[in-house]
């Protein structure tokens, strides 16, 4: 593994900690406190929330289980090569169908963060020809669904591909600038041995960027078809594995590094051989990030969290196993 870390004092600011700007070059000795920490994630308290991911375009009656704090909308992507957010490449960016849908959600209290990228379809970085471009494609996003939160799920060729992780990283940059309360979450993909190299590329390119990102989600999920045991114990070692990276990398404490943490499970049949995370998973999970103070947990997703019936299909519109509806987003919001 290639070595990654710079001093400390250059990096701890990549979180979004102080109230002050800070940028790659900021020549700081401080290290930023759990309270700060607290101040700029996206919530104060010291509870972990539950924010589960569910579709922007189609509504399930799963998706109040749990009562979410905020809802992550899946997905924003490019409309094929062009430089025009979607969601989903199914509908416009301003459908009115799905901003009523996003007036729901809201209905209650919780608040919503847009997801541009996830596994399918193009990441606006990858089509958009500017940061200037792509700072405006994001803002349109945000914009329609009213949410001043912003995650970014780079996995596949997306993360490998260092020209638009560059481009990204510009573009945030000049979005924060814009606008000063925008949070920035990045969800990578994560191993019981941590964060790969491509991900810690990614997090010294938004630092280089400037970017302060309060959030790093882990996809606790699809290791390998070697890892054949616990569910629930394979997020916990993945989650310790990256805290140790993230506490070394950025050079501050372990309560700051576990705040900035948040941890997302695939309930049910993985898209991986051999891998099942259960009910008894889910709260095995929701227990050590209360312990931890870990900001938030997450699910892939409220439309899986049912059980099958004869036309379902374990991978796209139920969870695989025996359960009932909203079961997973009740033991992780407990």
């Amino acid at each position: 593994m290639r070595r990654f870390l710079r001093p400390a004092a250059g990096l701890s600011c990549l979180f979004a900690l102080a109230t002050a700007g800070c940028s790659a070059d900021t020549d700081t000795t401080s290290e930023a406190t759990p309270a700060q920490s607290a101040e700029a994630s996206e919530e104060t308290s010291s509870s972990t929330s539950y924010a589960p991911y569910v579709s922007a375009t189609e509504a399930s009656g799963n998706d109040s289980a749990g009562a979410p704090t905020t809802y992550n909308l899946a997905f924003v992507i490019a409309d094929g090569s062009d430089c025009t957010p979607t969601w989903n490449d199914s509908h416009a960016i301003g459908d009115s169908s799905v901003a009523t849908r996003i007036s729901e959600l809201k209905e209650d209290g919780a608040s919503v963060r847009v997801s541009f990228g996830g596994a399918s379809g193009k990441e606006l970085a990858e089509s958009c020809g500017s940061a200037t471009a792509l700072a405006q494609a994001y803002g349109e996003a945000l914009d329609a669904a009213g949410s001043t939160q912003a995650d970014f799920d780079i996995e596949g060729d997306a993360l490998t591909d260092s020209a638009s992780v560059e481009l990204r990283s510009k573009a945030i940059a000049l979005l924060q600038k814009s606008r000063g309360d925008l949070t920035v979450s990045f969800t990578l993909p994560v191993m019981p041995s941590g964060l790969d190299d491509d991900s810690l590329a990614l997090l010294e390119s938004a630092n280089n960027s400037a970017v302060q990102v309060s959030t790093i989600n882990l996809m606790t999920m699809n290791y390998s078809e070697t890892y054949d045991e616990d569910m629930g114990d394979y997020a916990i070692t993945s989650a310790k594995a990256a805290h140790t990276q993230l506490k070394d990398v950025f050079g501050t404490s372990d309560a700051v590094a576990w705040r900035a943490i948040a941890l997302t499970s695939m309930i049910g049949v993985n898209d991986v051989d051999n891998e099942t995370f259960t009910l008894s998973d889910a709260a095995q999970v929701r227990a050590f990030a209360e312990e931890k103070e870990i900001g938030w947990v997450s699910m892939w997703s409220t439309f899986r969290d049912q059980e099958c019936d004869d036309e379902g299909d374990e991978l796209t519109n139920c969870s695989g196993v025996e359960q009932s509806s909203g079961a997973f987003a009740e033991a992780f919001a407990e």
